[in-house]
């Protein structure tokens, strides 16, 4: 029964998540906002996004980086063109092969972004890039009011972590 409850728990916990994001994202439609978003597990992210999609009423563009990036403004820019979304989701930094790179480009450009960008911008995260974040970007990172968190209370996925109840 604990770990029913534990499952109860972390899908409250994910859903408060999911609507902190969403409200974080309607209030800044309209203009450049960097939002993180961290999630560790790879398996409960899929199910987080579908949340999401379910919840806002914003139209959310989503976009996945290649491991060869070498930029994210302009991947970001390319991807898009000339059509600003309303909203757009980074997915994928955690497989980029020259992350630390990137990352300082990144921080480097982040005046484009505020120029050029006129929607909030959802990098989803993992604590590995969190952290390269904060070390290689500080400029960038206090862009970010605070980051949303979508683990378990250790911040750390576990393979016995359940999404939802009807898993357990």
């Amino acid at each position: 029964m604990k770990s029913l409850n534990n499952s109860e728990d972390n899908l409250a916990n994910i859903t408060a998540s999911v609507q902190r994001l969403v409200r974080a994202i309607m209030l800044a439609t309209g203009q450049f906002s960097l939002i993180l978003a961290c999630c560790n597990s790879v398996k409960a992210q899929p199910q987080i996004l579908n949340l999401l999609q379910e919840l806002s009423s914003v139209d959310i563009q989503e976009i996945v980086i290649s491991p060869t990036a070498e930029t994210l403004y302009t991947t970001i820019a390319d991807t898009i063109g000339i059509n600003q979304p309303e909203a757009l989701m980074v997915k994928g930094l955690e497989s980029v092969v020259e992350i630390n790179q990137l990352i300082i480009s990144t921080n480097l450009m982040r005046d484009e972004f505020r120029k050029n960008l006129h929607f909030p911008l959802v990098l989803w995260v993992n604590d590995d890039i969190l952290g390269k974040l904060v070390w290689l970007a500080p400029d960038l990172k206090n862009w970010a009011a605070s980051t949303i968190r979508f683990d378990n209370d250790e911040h750390q996925a576990t393979p016995n972590s359940a999404f939802t109840a009807s898993e357990v």
